[in-house]
């Protein structure tokens, strides 16, 4: 295929310019006229975009009509988009002509001017530029663009399945402009091309897609599939014949690529059914049954800069002014405009305006607006939420409650504790090593270790609250005054002491303040207006129609216009001696004046930042005050609860040792019989064991008070203040 002869090119015709009707002037100056007879290049008119002319047109030069392509019909707007519009459809046609040599490298520049023209521009300007046709532009050039890429493939001998995705790609283009061309509306556009151009897509749409089965038969032959390379043969050979019978009337070109074609599809098919029939017998699956070929787009609208040199080409309106009339402005500007800038600004020739030498030689010159320091107000909001005066900032009573009740249940914790120990060690002095409880759990060991722990973290947020406590007594004075009126803060601020001779200083270099700055406003306003009066002094429009012996005289009479800006400037610049020599001596006096008010300056700014470092201050307090109740509520809790584990632990221990006391009582061995005593009055307990029993009969009586031991009691006797509990 790489010999196929080449299939012709739709290109797109000119959309030609009437004749330019230029005034006599115009016509004197250029003979040829400025545009030689050439279609207007875009660069120029790209410059004046929004340019819309008067209703008569454009004064000396009107715009010309333009030919509508497809109906001849010569159409004119007094709009200088459709003329930029046609430069443009212009662009894209001579792309598309040269498309349609033999170099064939034009058709991506061709869709990016449409598609530029499409996306910008109006479409109501003429039947060639409307939306429908430009998108068939668009359509055609990128698939014959595609086409080009396809033929170098061939030469290049791209591999098969590579090949067949360019080809079907042009399928698909060509499909979406037939489409195009198949709509009813767009036919009625395009009148009698419509046909031709219809018959002439149809047709490459059948052959291409016949080259594209061709090249998936060869690549199902590299890869030994041949009952799949049969079948795509079989396809390309029925979609050449189509494009055959569509063919009729075209060119001879035409006729010789699909002749060419026809010979190598058909030697291919013949040769791949004989080979399958006789030698390799495979089955020969249906088309549809295939993976179908997707198409590879490999070209786009290039984009389109109106304003490059490389697609308008020189600005052929270049030469309109004489270069004498550059030159002459030239002069204007250098030897006219300068000097009198030179004469007028003299300040920039000592390299500073007159305020920047006066702030040079008097920085220290800075006054306060009110005789009293520049600040007014404290940090933002610093009195907006503290304290009332009457009720004078503290850590919240309610941490100082809390911080109690905690204290008193760690210490009734400890102290029962320490009670139960001291009751348990007499005992185990007593009775020796006393065992546990059956089945009870160490529970005032751990009571006993959480209240360590508790006490511990009360110690430490004790040290933290004794902290906050007299951090906030020494800000208490100063939120005490945030507290109150405003008033009352400005009294409490340092402030100047001034004499009516030192006021009379201050309020004389105020003055003379007031006039510097408005001088240099003056001088400002003054400058910028010089400026932007030569940035738009431009005469090269009368210096086209002056002779040169007249440019000296042009020159003075331009110049003038300046006259009036130079007398303001010049009373400016006197002005100056005069108020600098004035600034001098107030700053002298005021010298004294400054360094007081520098020194109150110096005390506000002190007592005002002390105030807001309170303020701020105040603020960390309170958010720690928060912090240290919700701490000590939670602690507070956690107390309670351990103090009736407490309670119940020792209670438990009570019982315990109750218990062994009574058993102790059981194993006490019968009295021994003993001579009559006297009679006395016998208690119950005296006749059972005599005294010793008696009074371990009073310690096990329940609801008894116990006493205190005597020398002569029994050892057991002892153990009664050991357990005295208090039952409530």
């Amino acid at each position: 295929m790489e010999a196929v002869p080449r299939m012709p090119m739709i290109w797109l015709d000119l959309k030609e310019a009437g004749e330019f009707a230029f005034n006599a002037a115009v016509k004197k100056g250029h003979p040829r006229g400025p545009l030689g007879g050439e279609v207007l290049p875009w660069g120029p008119l790209g410059k004046g975009l929004p340019i819309t002319p008067p209703p008569g047109g454009i004064p000396g030069c009107p715009l010309p009509p333009r030919t509508e392509i497809f109906s001849g019909k010569a159409v004119t707007h007094e709009d200088i988009k459709y003329e930029q519009a046609c430069v443009l459809y212009n662009l894209g046609a001579l792309h598309s002509m040269l498309g349609a040599m033999d170099k064939r490298v034009s058709e991506e520049c061709a869709a990016g001017a449409f598609t530029y023209l499409r996306d910008h521009f109006p479409h109501s300007y003429s039947v060639d530029m409307s939306h429908q046709i430009l998108s068939l532009n668009i359509n055609l050039m990128l698939g014959q663009a595609q086409e080009c890429l396809l033929e170098k493939s061939m030469l290049d001998n791209r591999k098969s399945f590579l090949v067949a995705r360019i080809s079907a790609q042009v399928v698909d283009y060509y499909k979406e402009a037939c489409r195009a061309l198949e709509n009813s509306e767009t036919a009625s556009l395009l009148g009698k091309i419509q046909k031709d151009w219809k018959k002439l897509v149809q047709m490459k749409i059948y052959y291409f897609a016949a080259v594209a089965h061709l090249h998936m038969g060869k690549q199902a032959e590299e890869q030994q599939k041949f009952g799949e390379r049969v079948i795509y043969f079989q396809s390309a050979l029925d979609k050449l014949n189509e494009a055959i019978k569509l063919a009729k009337g075209q060119p001879e070109t035409v006729q010789e690529a699909l002749r060419f074609t026809m010979d190598v599809i058909g030697g291919k098919y013949n040769s791949a059914k004989k080979d399958n029939d006789f030698i390799y017998h495979e089955a020969v699956p249906a088309l549809d049954t295939l993976q179908s070929v997707k198409g590879a787009p490999l070209v786009k609208a290039l984009p389109v800069n109106p304003t490059d040199p490389a697609v308008t080409g020189p600005d052929i309106f270049a030469k309109l002014v004489p270069m004498a009339a550059h030159e002459a402005s030239s002069l204007y500007r250098c030897d006219g405009l300068w000097p009198e800038r030179g004469g007028v600004m003299g300040w920039d020739h000592e390299g500073s305006d007159p305020t920047g030498a006066q702030e040079s030689q008097h920085q220290g010159c800075r006054v306060p607006a009110s005789g009293c320091p520049h600040q007014a107000h404290s940090s933002p909001g610093a009195g907006r939420r503290c304290p009332h005066p009457q009720q004078p900032p503290r850590v919240p009573p309610v941490l100082s409650g809390v911080f109690t009740d905690v204290e008193a249940s760690l210490k009734e914790i400890r102290a029962l504790l320490e009670e139960d120990e001291a009751q348990e060690r007499k005992l185990q002095e007593l009775l020796g090593r006393v065992p546990p409880a059956p089945g009870s759990p160490p529970g005032l060991a751990e009571v006993s270790k959480e209240c360590s722990k508790y006490l511990e973290l009360h110690e430490k947020a004790s040290f933290t609250n004794t902290e906050l406590h007299r951090a906030m007594n020494l800000h208490l004075g100063n939120l005490r005054l945030l507290g109150g009126p405003l008033e009352q803060v400005r009294a409490a601020l340092p402030t100047p002491s001034l004499s009516e001779d030192d006021k009379q200083v201050l309020q004389n270099l105020k003055r003379i303040l007031a006039k510097v700055q408005e001088m240099r406003d003056q001088r400002m306003s003054l400058e910028q207006q010089l400026r932007e009066m030569i940035q738009k002094d431009d005469i090269t429009t009368s210096l086209v129609t002056t002779d040169r012996s007249e440019m000296k005289k042009l020159f003075e009479e331009q110049l003038k216009k300046y006259d009036q800006l130079k007398v303001y400037l010049e009373q400016n610049l006197a002005a100056q001696e005069n108020v600098l020599k004035a600034l001098t001596d107030a700053n002298v006096k005021y010298a004294a004046v400054r360094k007081a008010l520098a020194e109150v300056e110096h005390k506000w700014n002190t007592t005002v930042q002390t105030l807001v470092a309170s303020y701020e201050a105040y603020e960390d307090l309170m958010k720690k005050s928060q912090e240290g109740k919700d701490f000590y509520t939670d602690l507070e809790g956690k107390a309670a609860k351990l103090l009736e584990r407490a309670r119940a632990a020792c209670q438990a221990s009570e019982a315990h040792r109750q218990q062994l006391l009574e058993r102790e009582l059981k194993k006490q061995p019968p009295p021994r019989p003993t001579a009559p005593k006297p009679p006395l009055q016998k208690k119950p307990l005296d006749e059972a064991g005599g005294p010793e029993a008696a009074e371990l009969g009073s310690l096990a009586q329940p609801g008894e008070g116990l006493r205190a031991p005597r020398p002569s009691d029994d050892p057991l006797s002892m153990l009664d203040p050991l357990w005295t509990l208090n039952k409530a």
